[in-house]
């Protein structure tokens, strides 16, 4: 991952030096503009089943960071990671207005695929998440009325059979309700 980053392997040895190599409360995370979705999607794994991104979403690259300011640093920590199960059944409009209560930020698309990388059962079948952090800005400068998410496929219509229990990067409709997808989120991030 740091290769198609363009980062050093100096680099990444700094960033564990710095943050320290036994953390668990937290996720070392890349800048998506260094390291984007489309490259990320194919090495998420569970079991022998690689990670892809749908069809209908040829510009998941565009999805970027929205209402979350990130520092230029191109290495990152995301702390105090949340599933947001709480937010089972609400919609992404409904969930940002709470998170932003709580004193929370909704994770970015690239922070959720760096989680499941560093922490698989992250995904659990039935059990999975939002990102609605990262955000589409359409030609008439609105926003993008879907928004990202993380699941597992069940090898039905466009995924195709071949891809069921595959890691699957998609999308949601801002205001639709899903009982099975949390909405993540993050107390806080730092940088180097």
């Amino acid at each position: 991952m740091p290769t198609r980053a363009d980062l050093s392997d100096e680099a990444l040895r700094a960033a564990v030096a710095q943050w320290g190599s036994d953390r668990t409360d937290a996720l070392l995370a890349i800048r998506p503009d260094l390291a984007p979705p489309s490259a990320l999607a194919p090495l998420l794994r569970r079991g022998d089943k690689p990670g892809f991104v749908v069809e209908d979403m040829t510009d998941v690259d565009r999805f970027a960071p929205t209402g979350v300011e990130l520092t230029g640093e191109a290495l990152y920590l995301v702390e105090g990671l949340d599933h947001g199960d709480d937010f089972e059944n609400a919609s992404p409009a409904e969930a940002l207005a709470e998170l932003t209560t709580r004193g929370r930020t909704p994770l970015l698309l690239s922070e959720g695929i760096h989680w499941v990388l560093q922490q698989p059962e992250a995904l659990e079948r039935n059990h999975c998440f939002m990102t609605i952090g990262s955000r589409m800005t359409t030609a008439t400068g609105k926003l993008d009325s879907r928004t990202p998410a993380l699941w597992i496929s069940n090898g039905t219509g466009r995924d195709g059979k071949e891809r069921k229990d595959s890691p699957k990067l998609g999308w949601c409709w801002w205001n639709n309700r899903h009982t099975w997808l949390g909405i993540a989120s993050a107390a806080g991030r730092s940088g180097g």
